[in-house]
């Protein structure tokens, strides 16, 4: 970046004035110091105040992606003498672990010249990818069409709309392999650019320089014994385990998938087309409800990334357990995650179980729970009072409202 001109006072005024204003401020209102990471999670040291400090001024939204906290499960949920930190990817500005992909394949095919103002950016999504590319598409000013399966939920829709994406709904008798084969053909009768999520090495080259990195920066000379994540188009689990595995060959990598959906416990191999993407679907695959996991298909991101033998354990996901974590830790930790989260927070669990006493898992939280409104996330969620809060309401005797 360049530095811009300034017509502030002479460095040995402004560093004058700076220490006076530090010494004026209480020694209380600092924390230790901490650890600022820059987007490659390179650690740059400075002294940290309390909240009210802020963040910085950015000069898109963009530049916000990744560096996302990890935080520590309370023993509510927690088996005893085990310790368990959940990283937050809702914490990224369209609120999904998809952010970080979307940029990286944007970036590189900017970088490439694949892409030039104007152009109309394309791709398969069960949701959380495509609201990231509309984002990135509409920050950068490219046209966006999303091709998505019927089944996912309605409100992913709509964001997309939002953010001014064309949204092209598939049949769900054709499965994610549809929607991949119809953003497939549109790209290639209107010259569309393709993303390419589930082949492109982009997608999990930004997860080993971002994603792994934060997490080998922020367990620096502490324990970590167990990493535990799903997958998806198996970015994630690539890049990230690839890095966790290089600077920490002791951390366990604990991969999840739908028991229901057992791509990868089947052993059968998906076949591809000449550029990488599917060619029929799994017979293995059954539908299920984690959206965001495991399609009608492996990935060739996760192929490649199982063959680096970077996986050490294995859990499948038992039907319902999945919503029902991902429900007890709205209600026991404040996280409200998606349907994915809890999955991933379950394996993380049954991981502590079996582990040995004190040891350390971390978990990844794909995505916000505000995504799932219209799935069985929310189905037990009702929209009117029940009746403990009417009989709250009519303790005191003004605005209420009673059903007729």
């Amino acid at each position: 970046s360049t530095t811009p001109t300034s017509t502030n006072p002479p460095p040995v005024t402004m560093k004058a004035a700076l220490v006076a204003a530090l010494l004026a401020v209480p020694a209380a209102a600092f924390v230790a110091p901490s650890a600022r990471r820059t987007r490659t999670g390179r650690a740059a040291v400075s002294m940290v105040a309390e909240r009210g400090s802020g963040r910085g001024v950015f000069e898109d939204i963009t530049e916000t992606i990744g560096n996302t906290p990890v935080v520590k499960i309370n023993d509510r949920m927690c088996p005893k003498g085990r310790t368990i930190y959940a990283k937050c990817e809702y914490f990224n500005p369209l609120s999904s672990v998809k952010d970080r992909l979307a940029l990286a394949i944007i970036e590189d095919a900017e970088s490439k010249g694949l892409l030039k103002p104007g152009d109309t950016i394309i791709e398969a999504t069960s949701g959380n990818t495509g609201i990231a590319v509309a984002m990135l598409a509409a920050q950068r000013g490219y046209k966006c069409v999303i091709t998505m399966a019927e089944p996912f939920s309605v409100e992913r829709r709509k964001l997309m709309r939002m953010l001014g994406a064309k949204v092209i709904v598939t049949p769900k008798k054709d499965k994610g392999s549809g929607m991949v084969a119809k953003a497939a053909e549109l790209a290639e009768k209107n010259g569309w650019f393709l993303c390419h999520q589930f082949e492109t090495e982009a997608n999990w080259k930004f997860h080993e320089k971002t994603t792994g990195q934060e997490i080998l920066n922020d367990f620096k000379g502490k324990d970590l014994d167990y990493w535990v994540t799903g997958y998806g188009t198996g970015g994630t689990f690539h890049g990230a385990g690839k890095a966790i595995k290089e600077g920490r060959p002791d951390v366990k990598v604990v991969l999840a998938e739908p028991a229901g959906a057992g791509l990868l416990a089947s052993g059968t191999p998906t076949p591809r087309n000449a550029d990488g993407s599917p060619a029929e679907s799994h017979p293995a695959f059954a539908a299920h409800p984690i959206q965001g996991w495991t399609p009608d298909f492996i990935p060739k991101v996760l192929e490649d990334g199982m063959k680096l033998e970077i996986m050490d354990e294995f859990i499948p996901i038992p039907d319902g357990v999945a919503v029902s974590t991902s429900q007890e830790l709205a209600r026991t930790q404040g996280i409200l995650t998606g349907i994915s989260g809890g999955a991933t927070m379950w394996a993380a669990i049954e991981t502590a179980k079996n582990a040995p006493e004190g040891s350390v898992i971390l978990a990844m939280l794909p995505d916000t729970g505000e995504r799932y409104l219209s799935t069985p996330l929310f189905a037990d969620i009702a929209a009117d009072m029940n009746e403990e809060e009417l009989e709250i309401t009519k303790t005191t005797p003004n605005f209420q409202l009673l059903p007729e």
